[in-house]
């Protein structure tokens, strides 16, 4: 009988010793790691970053919180080191030193996202928070320390590594030049703003060789003469299809806008209201899936890392091709030749149109996600619930990606045949990223 009692009392400690800390349960849920992307996510928004700078903010934070990750768990996690060419080695913890490996990650990725966004400092009040939480949560001091001494090298290397990037370089870089020539890429209204980002396609990829390996055919040359012809019929669909949506097309329209930036003008006001740019959406994408998953910390940190790659390299690869290709807008080709009180159902954006920027990001990210959950993953995208948009329900990433591309048409901000390219374009990037990096051992 007493050796029994000693069994059941040997058992409960063996079970009360393998009970998690408390500031493990609040710090290791993948929630907060969500919670935090999206705080980023908001901060981008409302200093109107634009998407291609906006997939920078994404990419180096969630890099600093993946190589905290991968230092922490290297059985299971593989460094990005190396594997993307440019990337050294990321520091490592000295040997005496403690560290919770999930709250460094946080950490870092918030150091990085508030080197990166403006103004300076804007997730000061949340890193305090978090920090705050780890405290209330019963996280020893040496850990606590050790953790936000780990996080803040991490993030400095990474900081370190963005500026050889030439984003600094193509800050003084001269502006795009606006030139009456037939088939050129002009501003169009209501804000005829300056050309965006006109030599995004010089900063440095990450998995890419460089911005002009994937290249797609040259769009169909400009002639308005012939009535008949690919480039005129294009403009006359798009102004076909905008003047008999429906109320499902018109939804799809508003929800894949993503405008970052919409001027509305109303009489002699005007105002501005914001959204998520094309690749936030695709973070709050990420986020829904990995919830729906219910994948652990580290994994989490992992998917929503790949992902932010292929939008990254997505945008860099569009960009040269935009601004090689100087391409006009359906907007400014209708309104000329065909129906001068004509408009698009969406705001046309201030960049060349060929190929579509988010048919590209889109099939990149769906290439991630696909390779990660199957190609039959159905799940239901409230993202833009918060700007009063219902929800979409997609049976797989690819169809979503779909979705998205064939919006622009929708919205006539695009032609079909940039949409249907950009797809194709930015599958290959995302296969591409798939093939070259691996997160898992």
């Amino acid at each position: 009988m007493r050796s029994f009692l000693f069994c059941i009392a040997g058992g409960l400690f063996l079970l009360s010793s393998c009970k998690k800390p408390e500031y493990q349960k609040v710090m290791h849920d993948p929630e907060l790691y969500r919670v935090t992307v999206k705080k980023l996510n908001d901060i981008v928004l409302e200093n109107n970053f634009p998407p291609v700078t906006a997939s920078r903010n994404y990419v180096y934070a969630n890099i600093a919180a993946y190589q905290v990750i991968a230092a922490g768990d290297p059985a299971h996690f593989r460094s990005l080191s190396g594997q993307i060419k440019h990337l050294p080695p990321t520091p490592k913890p000295s040997k005496d030193t403690t560290v919770d490996y999930q709250f460094a990650s946080l950490l870092a990725f918030c150091f990085v996202g508030n080197a990166v966004t403006f103004p300076e400092g804007s997730m000061d009040q949340y890193v305090d928070g978090l920090k705050q939480k780890a405290k209330d949560a019963g996280m020893p001091d040496d850990l606590f320390e050790g953790s936000v001494n780990y996080a803040n090298k991490v993030a400095k290397s990474i900081m370190k590594w963005s500026k050889g990037d030439n984003y600094l370089k193509t800050r003084s870089a001269s502006k795009y030049t606006v030139k009456q020539q037939d088939g050129r890429w002009i501003p169009t209204p209501p804000m005829y703003a300056q050309a965006l980002e006109a030599h995004w396609g010089e900063i440095r990829p990450m998995v890419l060789d460089s911005a002009s390996q994937l290249i797609p055919p040259d769009p169909p040359a400009f002639d308005v003469k012939n009535k008949n012809g690919r480039f005129y019929l294009q403009a006359l669909e798009v102004k076909n299809i905008v003047d008999s949506l429906t109320t499902e097309q018109k939804h799809q329209a508003d929800f894949w806008d993503d405008n970052a930036f919409k001027l509305n003008v109303v009489g002699h006001a005007s105002f501005a209201t914001k959204k998520f740019s094309p690749g936030g959406h695709w973070m709050n994408i990420t986020g829904t899936v990995t919830r729906a998953k219910k994948l652990d910390f580290n994994t989490t940190v992992s998917v929503y890392t790949e992902t932010a790659i292929a939008l990254f390299d997505g945008f860099i690869n569009c960009w040269y091709l935009k601004y090689r290709s100087n391409y006009v807008r359906p907007e400014t080709i209708i309104t000329k030749y065909i129906n001068a009180d004509w408009r698009p159902y969406i705001q046309t954006p201030p960049f060349p149109e060929y190929s579509s920027g988010h048919a590209v990001i889109s099939s990149a990210a769906a290439e991630v996600l696909t390779s990660k959950f199957g190609d039959n993953f159905a799940y239901t995208d409230s993202s833009e619930m918060e700007f009063g948009i219902a929800p979409l329900s997609f049976k797989s990433f690819r169809e979503a990606a779909k979705s998205a591309a064939m919006s622009r048409v929708l919205g006539g901000i695009h032609f079909k045949n940039a949409c249907i390219v950009g797809n194709k374009q930015g599958a290959e990037i995302g296969q591409l990223v798939v093939k070259k990096l691996q997160f898992k051992k």
